[in-house]
């Protein structure tokens, strides 16, 4: 069985996946065969492995980090919020249905069979494996039922590091009352701590750092500078998604849809020089993009009468009949048709009239695509045409089907149909999630939009995704090697839980 360690936060967005994801890298450049794991993640943010299952992106970028093939044995259970109350359960990439948070609650705990046979599988693959845990081991109304802080890191006896995120504030209060909350027990597990996001001299910090440790009788592995790292993100509390962007050539407007999905579709694209990529929620904010893209949603319908309540359905049009690009992906693709039909009340029931953008129309069905795709763009006509013949891959994601009079955007091998999308003048609807992160069509489309801006897009070259997030990952583990003491982490790695 591997040895593990566990990655544990005093809150959400403390760091966990980002130096779960770093430990990862650096046990891999070590020689070693490692694995991240997390036993429940929720998120909106979710990836279709070889094998046609669906799991949370965090795992999927540690995967990467680890050099490893993603599998969903590294996230056995996936919730997807659908409303403020209420998620879709995915068990081992497959939906469950949908439940109140008081419903899983009550049901979660069955599942434990199910997270130890996952765990079990990956640790007789590697010799490590990397833990996270959700956010706040402290919840003491939930710490019952736990399957994901220390009652993961008690079924699996794995020692954990505590995270706290001072630029926030209060680290050390956040660190302190974290442990105490714990039972006697679960202190034992917690074998030294971290200070994540440190902007300053740390000089001045260490004093503290010597009282907590007095305080916690648990050692300080280091303090982690804030760093500026491009990582995909893992769900709709990403920094990323309130930057305002940078004044630059280009100018790509993303809605910020409350139920938005899969917003790292669009990573890749603000990776070209002079792209900048801002995400929008009111219509003041949308002013004139050079392309507008609608992302993917856990709620198309909900999030469509969200578009027209809000006046933004109605900015979209404005900018349609000012000749705009518009991209919309997987439920951005549906809202853009002419109806949306949910006669089994898979998201809310009824049928919606869409912004008729495409002549598309979609039905809702409780049948789940899942699936990874390679594809080529159609011979297409109009505004994208030169985007002919690029090729791309990703996966579907998605409920319910789509059917089109307008030309379809891309041939597919590898998925349910030979053909998919829609695409009309200067509009263009694709299910395909990833589509930009590989092959040329993010190139061919940046191109695209420095010609139409009337300008040269000589200096335009294909970017290789994949170099890129390499030396990000490499960029991490060293951040992790200048300012952690690994000695430390290796020794708790070696002696785990007696």
């Amino acid at each position: 069985m591997a040895k593990a360690i566990m990655v544990q936060g005093t809150m959400s967005s403390a760091g966990k996946s980002l130096i779960t994801a770093g430990l990862c890298r650096v046990f891999k450049q070590d020689g070693y065969r490692v694995a991240p794991f997390k036993s429940q993640n929720m998120a909106l943010n979710s990836f279709i492995t070889k094998d046609g299952f669906e799991m949370g992106r965090a795992q999927v970028m540690q995967a990467e980090a680890a050099g490893i093939e993603p599998s969903v044995l590294m996230n056995p259970i996936l919730l997807k919020p659908m409303s403020d109350t209420g998620s879709q359960v995915i068990v081992n990439g497959e939906v469950v249905g949908n439940m109140s948070a008081a419903e899983y609650f009550a049901y979660k705990r069955t599942l434990v069979p199910q997270i130890m046979k996952s765990y079990e599988a990956l640790s007789k693959e590697n010799y490590i494996i990397v833990i996270e845990g959700a956010g706040s081991p402290a919840e003491i109304n939930l710490k019952s039922e736990d399957i994901v802080n220390m009652g993961m890191a008690q079924m699996a006896r794995s020692p954990v590091l505590l995270v706290g995120d001072i630029d926030r504030g209060g680290v050390f209060a956040s660190l302190f009352g974290t442990v105490q909350l714990l039972e006697p027990s679960e202190r034992d597990y917690v074998k030294a701590f971290i200070i994540n996001k440190f902007r300053g001299d740390k000089g001045l910090l260490m004093s503290g750092v010597k009282m907590l440790e007095d305080m916690l009788s648990v050692p300080s592995a280091g303090v982690l500078p804030y760093l500026n790292l491009d990582i995909d993100d893992e769900d709709s509390l990403a920094p990323r998604l309130d930057a305002a962007g940078t004044k630059a050539l280009l100018d790509i407007a993303v809605i910020r849809l409350p139920h938005i999905s899969n917003f790292t579709d669009f990573n890749a694209l603000e990776r070209y020089d002079g792209v900048s990529l801002r995400y929008v929620k009111e219509p003041e904010e949308l002013k004139v993009p050079d392309l507008l893209i609608l992302p993917g949603t856990k709620n198309t319908m909900g999030d469509l009468l969200w578009l027209r309540q809000s006046g933004l359905e109605a900015a979209v049009l404005k900018l349609y009949a000012e000749k705009v690009p518009i991209i919309g992906i997987c439920g951005g693709y549906q809202m853009l048709g002419k109806s949306l039909s949910d006669p089994q009340g898979i998201e809310q029931g009824g049928n919606l009239r869409g912004m008729g953008l495409l002549d598309a129309e979609t039905v809702f069905s409780s049948e789940k695509t899942r699936t990874r795709v390679d594809a080529v763009v159609e011979p297409i006509q109009g505004f994208f045409s030169p985007l002919s013949g690029a090729d791309f891959s990703g996966y579907e994601i998605h409920m319910g089907k789509t059917k089109s009079q307008n030309p379809s955007f891309s041939a597919l091998t590898g998925g349910e149909t030979s053909h998919e999308g829609s695409v009309s003048g200067r509009v263009f609807g694709s299910y395909v999630h990833g589509l930009f992160d590989g092959g040329s069509l993010a190139f061919k489309l940046i191109r695209l939009l420095y010609e139409n801006k009337g300008m040269s897009a000589e200096d335009v070259a294909p970017l290789s995704f994949e170099e890129h997030k390499n030396h990000e990952y490499d960029r991490l583990a060293d951040a992790l090697r200048q300012n952690l003491s690994m000695e430390l982490i290796y020794r708790i790695l070696e002696e785990g839980i007696s």
